[in-house]
Parts: structure tokens; C-alpha cells; sequence
């Protein structure tokens, strides 16, 4: 699939199939609930989707048994084949721009789980640059206009900033827990490697000391 949008959407269904497979209402329902956080979707651009990865060979249409049919609803369950999880991977392994944008950076963070960490810690950095540029936009503009705007409108451009800057703080807090939490196994691995140089280095010298005869 082309462009940014046909790329999120793709990234949903293929990250929520990865969960499970889903037949056509679970899977509308689950990406409603996960793209309708971030932008609003389209139920019409879904099956055109589906369609497109079923003819790339990412998913594949399964008949259910017979017992877990609910009522009307379809028969059909979608599901992801070997081609369709490597494709997923390759997804979660983009960090550029077009990861920290607002319509796909949600989408992205969602299956952050499943996501390297230092992929993660990309996204989130640029992300948080990308906002810090809009800041900064926003505050000159704020600047130059301040005095040609009403109290209302004023109070939406504030509404705004406030917005952006609370995002800031709490992908402050993301960066940090994500360094902290690839430190601290360099950390250990840094330690036992110290550890096991010193045991080297004492079993060398004793070695050493001990008497012509000993050796």
C-alpha cells in the first residue's frame, strides 16, 4: 500500500491481526477503537485495504468451525500468514519522520510492544522534536498577534499551547523511562564483565605467587 494514510491503516490491521485473528466486525470494531483515538477512520477505506493485502499475500480469509459463528455476523475471519508478520516487522522498524507525524505516531505507539527498543526511543525523540518546533511556531505567532485577537480566540491559541506542551512533558517522561530501561541491562552486562575480569586477573596473580613446585 502507497501514501501515509493507506501505510497507518495498514500498519492497524496487520498489528491487530497480529494479536489474533479477527473476522470483518471484530476487526472494524477493534480499529475503531485504536484509530478513532488518533484521527477519524473510515470504515470505507478498510475493506479496500483488506482487499489489498489478501492480493499481496500478507493475509489470508479463513472459513471459523461451525460453533464460533455469532449470529449474522460474517463467517469470513482474517488471517496473518508468515509474509503478512515480516511485513508488520518492517513496519515497526520505520523511525522516520513519517512515524512522528499525528495520524501515525498514535498507531505506531500502540504496538510499541512489539517494537525495538531503540526503534522506540527514535520515535519518541522525534516526535518530541517535531512538537518542539510546532511550539515554538505557535509562540511567535502567538507573539506577533497577541494584540489583534479577540479573548476568545486567545484562549483557544492558549488551549492549544497548553496541549502541545503537556504532550512535551510526557514524552519527557517516555525518553527517560526508555533510557533508563536500556542502561540498566548495559549496565549489568558492563558489571559482569568487570567482575569476571577481575576474577581473571586475581586467579593470574595467585598463579603467580605460588612456589616453582605448585605450578
Amino acid at each position: 500500500m502507497t501514501g501515509s494514510r493507506g501505510g497507518v491503516l495498514e500498519l492497524a490491521v496487520l498489528g491487530s491481526l497480529h494479536e489474533t485473528p479477527l473476522h470483518g466486525y471484530e476487526l472494524r470494531k477493534r480499529l475503531n477503537t485504536l484509530l478513532g483515538m488518533f484521527r477519524a477512520f473510515s470504515y470505507g477505506s478498510l475493506y479496500p485495504c483488506l482487499r489489498g493485502l489478501l492480493n499481496d499475500g500478507l493475509i489470508v480469509e479463513e472459513e471459523p468451525p461451525a460453533e464460533t459463528v455469532l449470529g449474522r455476523r460474517s463467517k469470513i475471519v482474517y488471517k496473518l500468514t508468515a509474509e503478512g508478520k515480516e511485513r508488520l516487522q518492517e513496519l515497526l522498524t520505520q523511525a522516520g519522520p513519517s512515524a512522528w507525524e499525528d495520524e501515525s505516531f498514535g498507531i505506531h505507539f500502540a504496538f510499541f510492544r512489539h517494537t525495538e527498543a531503540e526503534v522506540r526511543l527514535r520515535i519518541l525523540e522525534g516526535r518530541r522534536s517535531r512538537l518542539e518546533e510546532r511550539l515554538e511556531g505557535v509562540r511567535t505567532a502567538l507573539a506577533r498577534t497577541r494584540e489583534r485577537l479577540d479573548s476568545y480566540t486567545l484562549e483557544l491559541q492558549r488551549h492549544g499551547l497548553e496541549s502541545v506542551e503537556r504532550e512535551v512533558r510526557w514524552l519527557n517522561e517516555l525518553i527517560d523511562s526508555e533510557r533508563r530501561s536500556t542502561a540498566t541491562p548495559r549496565a549489568e552486562e558492563e558489571g559482569a564483565a568487570d567482575s569476571d575480569q577481575q576474577q581473571a586477573l586475581q586467579e593470574a596473580s595467585e598463579r603467580a605467587e605460588r612456589p616453582e613446585s605448585d605450578k
